[in-house]
């Protein structure tokens, strides 16, 4: 108990620190800027797997909130793939790739280590940009509008003799193939983070915190997506995106206390307090 009550307060002394007032904030606008070229990329790959866009925006209406929806639908809506939209689509995720900088060079701080060269530092943040948009592709795709994403599929008659068994696997692997798959990403992207090489047994506490809470921030946001997609009381038609970015901020916020937490623990192993 004595334990666990010294470890909240490390975590308060963590908050605290000037990097958590920042960091969230540039993460949680790159991801969102990621959504264009990852709707492009969505398109594109439609289009070779012979997926009518008809089929996509209507899946897309169907399983997330109308206002989110109206705002994605130009970009699924385009001309398809072509010379100028693939630079627009490079030219985004070089600029997405800022985020992941950011975490690189925060990462340094906290650990105290030195910057690597630049060019290292932009070739590892394409790739744990990536990364990145995939994990939070599967947060909104799994944890966040999974529900909807599975009635849908019942609407359209699917499964129908066998909707209750679905729902039960479904469940079940959803929340276990959520906590695996996310604390092996979270945990491949704090390895990386620190222009040092980390061993992985001292990022376990970070991404533990961080899977256990973006499970339970997802749940939040997918509760209020299945039963108040229609509240408008505060900020009327944009209400859903508002929150989904107050969700995306979230993550960004609990992913940077989860590397102040990792490092913290770091120094306290090189200093000798515990092994």
């Amino acid at each position: 108990m004595k334990k666990f009550g010294n470890w909240i307060k490390r975590l308060f002394v963590i908050i605290s620190r000037p990097e958590l007032r920042i960091l969230p904030g540039q993460l949680a606008f790159f991801l969102f800027l990621s959504m264009v070229p990852i709707i492009t990329l969505t398109v594109y790959f439609a289009g070779i797997f012979a997926v009518s866009t008809e089929s996509i925006v209507t899946f897309v209406k169907n399983t997330i909130p109308g206002e989110v929806s109206d705002l994605l639908l130009p970009y699924l809506l385009g001309k398809g793939f072509n010379f100028t939209v693939g630079i627009s689509m490079i030219t985004g995720f070089i600029v997405a790739s800022n985020g992941a900088h950011s975490i690189i060079i925060t990462s340094n701080i906290l650990y105290k280590v030195e910057d690597s060269p630049y060019l290292t530092r932009r070739i590892k943040a394409f790739i744990m940009t990536i990364i990145l948009v995939f994990l939070f592709i599967f947060m909104l795709v799994i944890l966040a509008f999974g529900n909807n994403i599975l009635e849908y599929i019942f609407s359209l008659g699917l499964f129908a003799k066998i909707k209750q068994t679905v729902f039960v696997v479904y469940f079940i692997l959803k929340w276990t193939l959520a906590l695996f798959i996310v604390f092996l990403l979270v945990k491949v992207l704090y390895t990386m983070a620190p222009d040092r090489r980390i061993q992985s047994k001292y990022v376990n506490k970070g991404a533990i915190f961080t899977t256990i809470s973006f499970v339970l921030v997802s749940t939040i946001y997918s509760y209020y997506v299945s039963n108040f997609t229609n509240y408008d009381v505060l900020y009327g038609g944009l209400s859903s995106i508002v929150i989904l970015m107050i969700f995306v901020y979230f993550l960004s916020y609990i992913f940077t206390v989860g590397i102040a937490i990792n490092a913290d623990e770091y120094q306290m192993v090189n200093k000798g307090v515990h092994k």
